[in-house]
């Protein structure tokens, strides 16, 4: 088994986004949105731009308020919500408001769609961060097996798009899936994005698969873990690890979308 760290790809990718924002007249601004005090979102957060955090029990009205002027200030290029959004907040309402333009994560259904569609566009920054440490890894897509357990509209449906695109053979497995276990064992690369903390263990995994974490939970001892427990994982070809895999180059991949949405309005 090889521990896949994301350190290499991220050093790639911000080197990438650096270069770009060298040629710019000004630094790129990103601008987060964040609603309460989720452990995992802050941990993402930590290393962002400009924070927006409101309480869980913001008013509507007051928040949309600060977030139009955001929206439209030509000093901001990219906005990043965390969700899920508290449900006085309409997802609907903010994400058919946002500057297509600025949408960092892929949430405006205008670049889900062109996403959906195999088509260019901003693509979720989690998934992307998989798909590079997939190309990193040199690890061959076409014609294989890749199982996603998640269909979140924030990673398992676009990574699943994404691998379809590589020409992977794709299955998406969920809560109701049957025999999970047996399911994953079919995968030649799997990607855990349920959000249950060490839910995939090694009888999940057949020999010589590539294993990605995309699992970001708080334990019951404030710790930072995965939804893989790896340690039984000695079978497997390549596994990434939390914290220090995905989380790592998704951070990076913010950075370079953020760079990317500057320079397309500024050269």
């Amino acid at each position: 088994m090889e521990l896949i760290k994301g350190a290499d790809t991220a050093r790639e990718l911000t080197a990438r986004a650096k270069e770009i924002a060298g040629s710019l007249p000004r630094r790129p601004k990103l601008v987060t949105i964040r609603f309460g005090e989720d452990g995992s979102d802050i941990a993402y957060e930590s290393s962002a731009g400009k924070r927006m955090v409101y309480p869980a029990d913001t008013d509507p009205e007051l928040f949309f308020e600060a977030f139009s002027k955001v929206n439209a200030d030509p000093d901001v290029d990219g906005i990043l919500v965390f969700q899920p959004l508290p449900p006085s907040i309409s997802a609907v309402r903010l994400f058919s408001e946002m500057d297509p333009d600025k949408d960092m994560d892929c949430a405006v259904p205008e670049n889900r769609l062109k996403l959906f569609e195999g088509r260019d566009g901003v693509c979720p920054c989690t998934p992307e961060a998989v798909m590079w440490m997939i190309e990193h890894a040199g690890i061959e897509l076409q014609g294989r097996r890749a199982v996603v357990v998640g269909r979140s509209l924030v990673v398992g449906k676009p990574l699943s798009m994404m691998l379809l695109k590589k020409n992977a053979t794709v299955t998406v497995c969920h809560s109701r899936t049957k025999d999970l276990a047996k399911v994953c064992r079919e995968a030649d690369v799997l990607v855990a994005a349920v959000g249950r903390a060490k839910l995939i263990d090694g009888s999940f995994v057949k020999e010589g698969a590539a294993v990605f974490d995309v699992g970001i939970n708080m334990d019951a001892d404030g710790k930072l873990v995965g939804d893989c427990d790896i340690s039984g994982m000695e079978h497997a070809s390549y596994v990434t690890p939390v914290p220090g895999g995905v989380g790592s180059v998704t951070t990076s991949v913010l950075a370079l979308h953020t760079a990317e949405a500057a320079a397309k309005k500024l050269l």
